[in-house]
């Protein structure tokens, strides 16, 4: 099993994101980090504590979430027409109220992990801890590993059976040749799932850009997946300009993965279908005026202005999608953790409740 090493933090803010992070300003750290955010790049496996859920079981979820992200926002994908893109006047909101999944009086200790070899002899780094069904299953922003999700695995695994992995050519993964296409990474994800024995039904959380993945994943196998949640994964960038599409080639040095990034955004989003009658949470940003004017191309400030409304397209893989518009900016999960931990067990009770 070859080691990669630490990602470098500069790199993975410059890919996440196609409209508001992939430019070079953001690739040397000019993201504003605002007060209290927590810091992604810690070890994966953090410090036990003795009830992870005691002060989000005794605090207001819309309390925690006005003062950490703004208003939270939920919007049904019943309450939008054809479950795509509309404007502001066909959605109905509501605070989000919705009762957290039953939590464990105890925080399990993680399991070691290790590899699991892929049909072509590669390996890949997988971990997965925990008991109880559904399996959640966390798919990592670009180029983001393991790591990425120290902050939500112990409070998961406490629940139900959680699994992460590092993708090739990254963390305690073998490398692969690029490009990545979405093929490859689908293929990736099932071969891990596969060979490690793990069985569904499957919650599968995708950030950013690992929402294409999980997305490619349930389309291709949907009997498999009890829900899904899409951690600010917008629409394939329009009209990229030629820095973006520079920064993104394959055959960056930059681009540690050698995915294609822009070519699996569009495969993913043209492959959207309906995945069955799962519970489905988007959680979308809605992006200040400030930010949408400091955005550095035109159409990274068009894409701004409209995210919210373009991710409902994700609405079409469940009558039962629901999105919960923050305003943390892109990086949800630095800013307001607890929310997307939140997130994630409601579909986990959700799916059990239909079990």
């Amino acid at each position: 099993m070859r080691h990669t090493g630490r990602v470098d933090r500069r790199g993975v803010r410059g890919l996440r994101d196609p409209r508001a992070a992939r430019k070079r300003r953001r690739i040397q750290s000019r993201v504003r980090r605002p007060p209290g955010a927590v810091d992604r790049d810690i070890p994966p496996l953090p410090p036990k504590h003795d009830d992870p859920r005691a002060s989000r079981r005794t605090i207001a979820r819309d309390q925690r979430s006005v003062k950490a992200a703004g208003a939270v926002v939920l919007i049904a994908a019943s309450a939008v027409t054809g479950c795509s893109v509309t404007s502001g006047d066909q959605q109905t909101s509501a605070e989000s109220n919705s009762a957290p999944a039953t939590s464990s009086p105890a925080t399990p200790d993680l399991e070691a992990g290790g590899p699991v070899s892929l049909p072509d002899g590669r390996e890949l780094y997988v971990r997965c801890s925990g008991t109880g069904s559904p399996t959640v299953i966390l798919e990592a922003g670009d180029l983001d590993t393991t790591g990425s999700y120290a902050f939500a695995e112990r409070d998961l695994a406490a629940v139900t059976r959680t699994c992460v992995y590092d993708r090739a050519n990254l963390g305690s993964s073998d490398p692969a040749p690029g490009p990545r296409q979405l093929s490859d990474l689908v293929a990736d994800l099932g071969g891990w799932i596969d060979a490690s024995g793990e069985t569904g039904p499957f919650v599968l959380v995708g950030t950013s850009g690992g929402g294409y993945i999980t997305a490619g994943y349930a389309v291709e196998n949907p009997d498999q997946i009890a829900g899904m949640v899409f951690v600010e994964v917008g629409v394939p960038f329009v009209d990229p300009p030629p820095e973006i599409i520079e920064e993104t080639r394959p055959d960056n040095p930059e681009n540690t993965e050698k995915r294609d990034y822009l070519q699996v955004e569009k495969d993913a989003w043209a492959s959207r279908r309906l995945v069955g009658d799962i519970p489905v949470t988007v959680i979308s940003n809605r992006y200040s005026e400030d930010e949408i004017t400091e955005a550095e191309f035109p159409s990274e400030r068009r894409g701004m202005e409209t995210n919210v409304e373009q991710q409902q397209g994700w609405f079409v893989l469940s009558p039962r999608a629901q999105q919960l518009v923050v305003t943390t900016g892109h990086a949800v999960e630095e800013v307001d953790p607890q929310l997307v931990i939140d997130a994630i067990l409601d579909v986990v009770s959700a799916a059990r409740a239909e079990g």
